[in-house]
Order: C-alpha cells, then structure tokens, then sequence
C-alpha cells in the first residue's frame, strides 16, 4: 500500500479508481466490510482502490479539547490498513481550508479533479463538506452527473447494535477487552518505539520496555496482561501499565511493559503491544514497597490468565 501526502502529490497513475473516505480509527469490524466491498468491486472494474482519509481528524480540529481518543494514531492505521486490499491511502491535511471546502467544491477538487473517482463507498451515516452539508444523497446526484458510482455499506452489527469507533472505545474504556476484540476483530494493539526511562522499575526488580504514547487522550488506562510483537522470539507476555505513574508523580502517559522472562536489550525497538486482559486501575501507592508487592500480585493474575487461555485451547 502507498502512502500519499496531500493532493499535490496525487499523479496521473493515481486516478482512475475506487475510492472510500473515512477517518478509520481503530478499522474495526465495519470498516473492514466497507473496504472488503471496495476491493471485491474494484477487481471487477479492473480499478485500483483508495482510501482517504484526514489528519487531524475533524473532531480534533473543531474541538480539540474535547475529541474523543484516537484508537489507532496514524502510523497504527496504516500498519492496519497494508492488511487489506488496498493499493493507495490518501491523506489530507484537515485544515481551514479543506474544513471550508462546500460539498460541492470537496467532490470536484478531491473526487474528480484528484482522483478521478469511477466507484464510491461509504458508509451509511457519511457526511462531508463545510457544515457536514453533503451526504449520501448529494454523491449519487454528483455520480450520476459526473460517471461514477456511488453505494453505501449498510450498517454492520455485531451484539444487536451497529459496530463504530464509539463502541469501541466504550469498551475499552469499561476495560471489557474480549468485547473489544470482537467489535475489532482483533485484540486491541498499540505501537511504538522502545525508549529509555528513568530505571525505577528495574530499581524494584521489575524493568519495563517504556513506549511514549504521543496521545492527547489513549483510550486505555491501567493494569493489564498484554503480549508483545516484534521482536525475535514473539509474542513474549507480560503486564503493562497505561498511564501517568501517580507513585512517582509522573504527568506524562506512558505504557510500560514487563516482559516475563526477558531480559534482552531492546531500546530502539519498534514494538507491537496487544491488550488482552485488563487486571485493574492504575492507583497511588504511598510507598515503593507496596508499588512493588502489587506489581507482584499483578504479574502473578497476568501469568495465571495466560497459564487458563492455554489450558483452554490444548
């Protein structure tokens, strides 16, 4: 899949395709069926596909401080994303301009004059266009004018209720990561580059692999039994805390991994961290010795989920 910057960057080999627009965060489930139409549809047109989308998110340009948290940030999109069948990603620089862009003008500078859009789908709710004025209606009028096809991808359920980047987060945040993992179809994963950190962990015989988060908000907090990609032997298990380390006054969010049974040096590293079982909420200990016989305990809950899943799989 490549990756394009803008519209500028948009060349001749570039049109001519099948196209989806969406901001994709987390790609759960009905993002994937929306892309699974757009494949299946383009290889029977003989059109490559694309998938636009924006940065910042829209809610995060309009209302910065009270957008909710991103599930996936971009890097962690596209690394999903390359799994589907998807030729191109076209991102778009959400700005005043392109926020004041009537529908009107979106369609024929993004759609037409771009990419030269042959077949359209979004989902069934899309809105787009200064004032969310443009809706499906407005495509299929703009299709039939201009020659391309517009569907909409009817709405996706999973639990009786539509599966959205809401209910995701929801769950997540109601710590019910199984739910999670079904709404995604697949455990919830962060990436991130290994950094180095202040040593305290090791200092009470539990060193962590420390990952900056570069968040605003990060839809989980707290303690849980995670599994990490990446590296030689995969994945190795361990306990992670989300957060911002209240028993050492910490105010940056941080996740910080302990692997079972590590001890390689693994700074620099691009790592994968799957969520797979959340064991409680980050809390204050007054000391580092009761931070310490909790990290015992936690690491103790974290092997016997695992030692339980294998138990019921063989």
């Amino acid at each position: 899949m490549r990756l394009i910057r803008g519209l500028h960057n948009l060349r001749e080999e570039h049109r001519t395709c099948a196209v989806t627009i969406g901001n994709f965060d987390g790609v759960h489930l009905g993002h994937q069926a929306v892309l699974g139409q757009l494949a299946e549809r383009a290889g029977e047109l003989g059109l490559s596909t694309t998938v636009v989308t924006f940065e910042p998110q829209p809610q995060e340009y309009f209302r910065p401080d009270e957008a909710p948290p991103r599930l996936t940030k971009f890097r962690e999109k596209f690394a999903v994303l390359r799994r589907f069948s998807v030729d191109r990603m076209l991102c778009l620089r959400f700005d005043r301009r392109l926020a004041q862009l009537s529908p009107q003008q979106f369609v024929q500078e993004v759609l037409l004059d771009g990419l030269g859009v042959r077949y359209l789908v979004v989902g069934d709710d899309f809105r787009f266009g200064r004032g969310r004025a443009g809706d499906f209606r407005f495509l299929c009028e703009a299709g039939d004018k201009h020659g391309f096809q517009v569907v909409h991808m009817h709405t996706f359920d999973v639990g009786g209720a539509r599966v959205s980047s809401t209910r995701v987060r929801e769950a997540l945040a109601a710590g019910d990561l199984s739910f999670a993992e079904q709404l995604l179809g697949r455990p919830y994963r962060m990436l991130g580059r290994v950094a180095h950190g202040d040593k305290r962990g090791r200092d009470i015989g539990f060193p962590t692999a420390n990952i900056f988060l570069h968040r605003h908000r990060a839809p989980v907090a707290g303690v849980f039994a995670v599994e990490m990609f990446g590296l030689e032997r995969e994945p190795i298990m361990g306990v992670a805390n989300v957060g911002t380390r209240p028993t050492v006054d910490g105010v940056r969010s941080l996740l910080e991994v302990h692997l079972f049974d590590f001890d390689e040096v693994i700074y620099g590293r691009h790592v994968a961290v799957d969520f797979v079982h959340k064991l409680r909420e980050e809390k204050r200990f007054e000391t580092f010795a009761a931070l310490k016989d909790q990290i015992n305990k936690d690491a103790f809950k974290a092997r016997r989920f695992f030692e339980r899943r294998v138990t019921k799989t063989t």
